[in-house]
């Protein structure tokens, strides 16, 4: 066949290469359409492949972006620390790679609007759920802080005041032996819809390596006239300013040991297990706000689940209740921790009055409950023998009956110190009582 194909395009013109041609062309024609069909056919699956390969780039394309925008809408906005994340080996709840490094890229930082207050601020970037600022600021902020000074120091380290965005911060530092007592209170401060004006206003957690040690921060807003217990040392009170800081510190003992139900999260009931002059701080508007929440306890109403931290430290001997002194306490049942916080508000009550100018009369020095009684570090068998077996309380001075206001406060104190626990009143209806006295001018306090 080939020499035939030859022969015709070599143009032979006899009658038998006519005949020969003739037969060629019609015998060899279904050969040709068969290669044309092939060369469709390939054509065909060149195309399908084609458009195969454009469908995976552009599926792939649009994955990566969506990708990109959920990294961005997660590690921006809308991660926070959560208390059921486990520690990564900084000792950082549930933090991204990157941010442990130190590889914070700048383009995903939240846009935080200047000139704002702190307060505002966490507000507006944590829709109210007193979660603290986004996670990557946090996990930033350490190095934007610059500390001025040692306002304060406990067990855990020191207090430092600091200065961010123009404004003062207060910045609690633990060292990272102590580093499940820093988890817990950062914990407790994340809880879903703790933030109020009467309980202090978390801003972030951090860690810093100072070259020989890390430091982990819990940045807080500042209050500048420090505890309760330093404002009574150098403070008096008059009677109105007494009801007003009593009655502050009850609305957020009240909030934080009421349980709040809604949508999908809701707020536990807390209990603070160590309520003390030192640890509540006097605002600038003479109110009060509760800190240091490292040994409170959650209870979770739907699932009957009460979570306390995993620690030996109970409290300050001077405040403990009767039946943490006896070990008589259902630490089972949530209801115990809140009587006993009443019962050391109670003593709290007893501090502000002891300092409050009432007309005529000079104002006593300020004194721990208990101070004629007891030395100034009181062992448990101490308070035990004074509170348990003497059943003593601090001593109520006649003057104070002399003005209605320190009155009718002394005698809700009155009530919450009583031995049996169940008899105490409840902080909601401390609330209430205090705001009776004068309903006008604590109608609008905040």
């Amino acid at each position: 066949l080939d020499d035939g194909a030859t022969a015709l395009d070599d143009g032979k013109t006899t009658d038998q290469s006519n005949d020969k041609s003739h037969y060629i062309r019609r015998v060899y024609r279904p050969p040709q359409v068969h290669r044309r069909h092939r060369a469709v056919s390939s054509t065909v699956q060149t195309g399908v492949t084609t458009a195969i390969i454009v469908v995976v780039i552009l599926g792939s394309t649009a994955g990566l972006v969506a990708v990109i925008c959920y990294r961005k809408k997660v590690g921006g906005w809308g991660c926070r620390l959560r208390g059921s994340s486990s520690l990564s080996s900084d000792g950082v709840a549930g933090l991204p790679n990157d941010v442990e490094s130190g590889n914070t890229d700048t383009s995903r930082m939240p846009f935080l609007p200047e000139g704002v207050p702190i307060r505002e601020l966490i507000d507006l970037t944590s829709s109210g759920s007193g979660s603290g600022l986004p996670l990557l600021v946090q996990r930033s902020i350490a190095r934007q802080i610059q500390l001025l000074e040692v306002v304060g120091k406990g067990r855990f380290g020191e207090v430092w005041k600091g200065r961010w965005r123009g404004e003062f911060v207060a910045v609690k530092i633990f060292s990272s032996r102590d580093e499940s007592s820093w988890f817990r209170e950062v914990e407790i401060y994340q809880t879903v819809m703790l933030r109020h004006a009467n309980i202090l206003g978390f801003i972030a957690a951090d860690n810093k390596d100072n070259g020989t040690w890390t430091q982990l921060w819990l940045v807080a807003e500042f209050h500048p006239h420090g505890s309760l217990f330093d404002y009574l040392l150098y403070c008096t009170l008059d009677p109105m300013s007494l009801v007003r800081m009593v009655h502050s510190i009850a609305t957020g003992l009240a909030h934080l040991h009421m349980d709040i139900m809604g949508g999908t999260q809701g707020k536990p009931a807390i209990a603070h297990r160590d309520l003390k002059s030192k640890n509540i701080l006097v605002r600038s508007n003479g109110t009060c706000a509760i800190a240091d929440l490292g040994l409170a306890v959650r209870y979770y109403t739907q699932t009957d689940c009460l979570d306390i931290a995993p620690n030996t430290r109970v409290g300050t001997k001077r405040y403990l209740a009767p039946e943490i002194l006896d070990d008589s306490i259902n630490v089972a049942h949530f209801e115990s921790f809140k009587r006993a916080d009443v019962y050391a508000f109670g003593l709290v009550m007893w501090e502000m009055c002891r300092r409050t100018k009432i007309s005529g009369l000079p104002v006593d020095d300020f004194q721990l409950p208990y101070f004629d009684l007891v030395p100034a570090d009181p062992s448990i068998e101490d308070m035990r023998r004074v509170v348990m077996t003497e059943q003593c309380r601090p001593s109520i001075s006649s003057a104070w009956l002399d003005c209605m206001e320190v009155k009718r406060v002394s005698s809700v104190m009155k009530e919450c110190w009583y031995h049996n626990s169940a008899a105490r009143l409840t902080a909601l209806r401390i609330k209430k009582s205090l705001h009776a006295i004068c309903p006008a001018s604590l109608s609008n306090q905040i």
